[in-house]
């Protein structure tokens, strides 16, 4: 029995004996590993736990301390991937501007892509609905037209060129609810000034056949049936397959003006938009999507190449619509919204180019005597979805704009400059003096002044 306890208990004393033995680190293989790379490996795994802050600080020591690692990219990366993922205004600015400084630093590596990538999704995921503040939905279009031009062989090149027809969607859609505003207000100046750029830079809109068919109805009310025929006939022959395809035609004819036959391209794209599964909304959905901060792309196209262009006013073609109150000539006291054909003049260039048989009609200044602005519309350079552009100098007929006598030279017929200020002309006297104060001109008008000063205490 004692032979017994006492083997169990040098048992016992032997496991206790090797359970305390500390292994020997000198023969680990863990310390042949280079101390940058043990920083890195530590820092991401403190990420993945949650460990934000923990994991930036020792990926920054690696980078300043081992300048000449080669995981200083990955850690440059990794640190902007951790602003991102952990959210919020401060840490998307850190993620975007650790993102550009991997491309700057970086251009060549395959990282780079998706560097670019993160930036326009950054901008992307803090965009809000359509009627808000625009800032984030415009430099997110602005990344991705980055990314796609960069890189169109990219695998994320298919993702990269769906957000950008989901983030102009919401650009369009913005302005066609200001424009809507305003054409039922029945502004048909500042409506037009929307609706003309809108469906020009935005052919892939959901809504750009009813743009068309509303610049339409505001130049026929304007007695500017020719602009308005231009307009239906784009409904025809760019989307016709849409619910104002049939009243476009009903007006052409009427107006007498021919009926275009529709684009190949357009019905194809149209098709493939109309049988594109979409979720379907429920009056629940609808009800919430109030509380929902983001914007609703549900109505996005899936097809059809996007906007490639940056939106500048600059480019040839914009529409600037203003004065117009007094005109002369063929279109006087008919309306404020001048229009104008100049030919030879090609549409501003893009993926989403028009169909060949478009008309070009651009922008020409037409004088205001009113306040001195120019003032017209672009009413054929809409796009047909995934067309070519047309060639330069397929324009029609010209149509100058009406010109207002306040505008003229002028020198009159005799040689003579008239003066500047009639009152002094009138009051001068023949012999080439100056005429005399009227001080009782003067003495009303500094009591209107004071009875002003009573009114306006400041």
């Amino acid at each position: 029995m004692c032979a017994v306890l006492l083997a169990s208990a040098s048992q016992c004393s032997a496991q206790i004996f090797h359970k305390k033995k500390k292994p020997n680190k000198s023969t680990e293989a863990s310390n042949t590993v280079e101390p940058d790379k043990q920083l890195y490996d530590k820092a991401m795994d403190d990420i993945k736990h949650g460990k934000q802050e923990v994991g930036r600080l020792s990926l920054q020591t690696l980078i300043n301390t081992y300048p000449d690692s080669e995981y200083l990219a990955k850690a440059k990366l990794a640190i902007a991937d951790s602003y991102f993922k952990e959210g919020g205004t401060s840490n998307v600015t850190q993620a975007v501007a650790g993102y550009k400084d991997f491309i700057v630093f970086f251009p060549f590596m395959p990282e780079a892509a998706y560097a670019q990538m993160q930036v326009a999704m950054a901008h992307y995921n803090e965009m809000p609905k359509a009627d808000r503040d625009n800032d984030h939905a415009r430099l997110a279009e602005e990344e991705f037209q980055t990314f796609l031009q960069k890189y169109p062989k990219d695998p994320l090149a298919p993702q990269g060129q769906q957000h950008l027809r989901e983030v102009q969607e919401v650009l369009a859609e913005g302005q066609f609810r200001i424009a809507y505003y305003y054409y039922v207000k029945g502004d048909r100046r500042a409506a037009a000034g929307r609706l003309a750029p809108l469906t020009r830079r935005y052919p892939l809109y959901s809504k750009s056949d009813a743009a068309l068919w509303m610049l339409g109805d505001i130049f026929e009310k304007s007695e500017r049936k020719d602009i308005a025929g231009v307009y239906y006939g784009q409904i025809v022959r760019n989307y016709p397959l849409s619910k104002h395809a049939a009243d476009a035609k009903g007006r052409l004819k009427s107006f007498g003006m021919p009926i275009p036959q529709p684009d190949p391209k357009a019905v194809a794209w149209m098709t493939a938009e109309q049988n594109a599964p979409r979720p379907h909304e429920t009056m629940v959905h609808k009800s919430l999507g109030i509380l929902h901060p983001g914007p609703d792309i549900h109505m996005a196209a899936v097809s059809g190449p996007p906007q490639m262009e940056p939106e500048s006013s600059d480019l040839p073609g914009t529409d600037i619509l203003s004065g117009g109150n007094r005109m002369t000539g063929p279109g006087a006291g008919k309306s404020g919204i001048v229009a104008t054909v100049v030919p030879g003049e090609a549409a501003p260039s893009g993926p989403p180019a028009a169909g060949a048989a478009t008309e070009d009609v651009n922008t020409a200044p037409a004088s205001d005597s009113t306040n001195g602005t120019t003032g017209a519309t672009d009413p054929s350079a809409a796009t047909t979805p995934g067309a070519a552009a047309p060639a330069a100098g397929d324009g029609t007929a010209a149509n100058p704009p009406a010109t207002d006598a306040a505008t003229s030279d002028p020198t009159k017929t005799d040689g003579t400059t008239p003066a500047t200020n009639p009152a002094a002309t009138d009051s001068a006297k023949t012999d080439g003096t100056a005429p005399a104060a009227d001080s009782n001109n003067q003495k009303e008008s500094s009591s209107k002044k004071k009875g002003l000063r009573k009114l306006i205490p400041w």
